[in-house]
């Protein structure tokens, strides 16, 4: 359904009958889900050129969608390393299939559920891949409103954040119903097809990065977010126009809180 919002092309009828009854519901949701993916790249580039972050970890990677993570950052150091994590066999598939690393870097995929901090952690291909006794950036965007509070997402997030050092970073996003009651309407469509969505408040996803020090401007909505020159994207499937995804909308037509923090 993400994909499809996005104008992306891998999606299926049954993803595409989903998102349009969630369009229905939330007619803004393609530009919550673009203003996301823009901020997640921008956010990475801030890691990578501004931080001084070279590693990486991706949990909840979905559907490969260019710019990726590892493209990014990458893009702007050569050597940096990127572990892509999702309990989807088909994303991991596509990912294997299309996301190439630099030769300077290097890129994994890893086959497991942000459920199974363990599993993530204890991973061969993440230990070959990223030394866990230098900052590691990780990422958790658009990932934990799929997670209801009997998951203890709270607390999956710092068991992911226990074994970083210090200098590491959480980057994190999630949905928000706090100025559009339609965000929750839409999360209903999605609990109607099987998919576990739960909006949170702005004081809820504060709770995320408890102990960490935020990179200024703190927990906004996520094209508020160091927001650059407008870029366009592609007409979509489901019929949406050509917008800026970076352009100034307004907070009720995103509904996505972003933000990056730091690990003393």
């Amino acid at each position: 359904m993400y994909d499809y919002f996005l104008g992306g092309k891998d999606n299926f009828p049954a993803d595409q009958k989903a998102a349009e009854a969630a369009i229905a519901a939330f007619p803004q949701i393609w530009i919550a889900a673009r203003a996301n993916r823009a901020f997640m790249t921008r956010a990475a580039r801030y890691l990578a050129a501004e931080a001084g972050i070279r590693q990486f970890l991706d949990v909840g990677t979905g559907f490969p969608t260019s710019p990726n993570l590892h493209e990014t950052v990458q893009g702007l150091a050569p050597d940096a390393r990127v572990v892509y994590a999702d309990n989807d066999p088909l994303v991991l598939t596509y990912a294997r299939a299309l996301l190439t690393s630099s030769p300077a870097g290097r890129t994994a995929y890893l086959d497991a559920d942000l459920r199974d901090v363990e599993a993530i952690l204890d991973a061969p291909e993440l230990r070959d891949t990223l030394d866990l006794s230098r900052p590691v950036a990780l990422s958790l965007v658009a990932v934990l409103h799929f997670l209801p509070d009997s998951d203890d997402p709270y607390g999956l997030v710092r068991r992911l954040l226990d074994p970083l050092p210090a200098g590491s970073y959480l980057l994190l996003s999630h949905i928000t119903a706090d100025v559009n009651p339609a965000v929750e309407t839409a999360a209903r469509v999605y609990r109607q097809q099987g998919v576990p969505v739960h909006t949170r408040s702005h004081e809820q996803i504060a709770r995320f990065f408890d102990g960490l020090e935020l990179v200024d401007p703190g927990i906004v909505s996520v094209h508020r977010w160091r927001p650059g020159p407008a870029t366009k994207t592609t007409t979509s499937d489901s019929g949406q126009g050509d917008e800026a995804a970076e352009a100034d909308h307004g907070d009720a037509e995103v509904s996505v809180y972003g933000a990056v923090a730091r690990k003393a």
